[in-house]
């Protein structure tokens, strides 16, 4: 897997015009924005909007939900499309909403359920990557959740952001965690804060195989060309 620059999935943002838009300027994968897999399930015409890939524009559908049955449901009726480029489980969604529904952040924990997805989708003929933080809290983070989920769900690649679901985008990332995320001998992409050249060569040297840009996208979409190193 070469080191690849990815548009992060964000809410209201990233639907198919403005993936293309970042993808012609330098970034290797797209992510859609969270589709609830409860409303997929039940065929509700708005989740799927957040779904379609129009074009080629390499992306992956990002996920949102705990339940097996809700997941076989959806994935047995899927159709592929020219762009599609598999199913991104999302463990990081922090908004109190989804932490009492059990889903987002809060699927952190539950590492056997993650698995079962991840191999669920993979069983459909699909690739499966999933994209965390380290914890709820820093409870979490310091016994190690985000190490013992990575360590424990085959996935094609772990998208890390560096901060804990309690921290808020004013907060800085922990970029310290991502040579113990390495370690774990899995594809690690790294997220959270990343703007400057010198940050995307800092994490390479460390054996990040990629990395994710969200916020400095919405201002400059061409930050991917810039972010670009050998």
């Amino acid at each position: 897997m070469k080191f690849q620059l990815m548009l992060a999935p964000m809410e209201g943002v990233t639907d198919n015009a403005f993936r293309t838009l970042c993808h012609r300027n330098g970034a290797d994968l797209t992510f859609t924005e969270i589709a609830r897999v409860a409303n997929l399930a039940r065929f509700k015409k708005g989740e799927f909007d957040k779904i379609i890939i129009a074009n080629s524009t390499p992306t992956q559908i990002q996920l949102a939900g705990a339940k097996i049955a809700e997941y076989e449901k959806f994935l047995g009726s899927f159709k592929v499309s020219e762009g599609f480029r598999g199913f991104n489980l999302n463990l990081g969604c922090p908004s109190p909403e989804f932490i009492r529904q059990g889903i987002g952040a809060a699927m952190i924990k539950r590492v056997t359920r993650v698995d079962e997805i991840a191999k669920l989708i993979g069983k459909h003929g699909f690739e499966c990557s999933v994209k965390l933080r380290l914890g709820l809290d820093d409870y979490e983070k310091d016994r190690g959740a985000y190490l013992n989920l990575i360590r424990s769900v085959e996935a094609s690649f772990f998208v890390v952001h560096a901060m804990t679901a309690k921290q808020t985008l004013g907060d800085k990332a922990d970029f310290s965690v991502y040579a113990k995320c390495v370690d774990t001998g899995k594809p690690i992409i790294a997220n959270g804060g990343i703007k400057t050249r010198k940050q995307v060569k800092e994490l390479k040297k460390i054996g990040v195989r990629g990395a994710m840009i969200g916020s400095a996208a919405m201002n400059n979409p061409k930050i991917f060309r810039e972010l670009q190193v050998k």
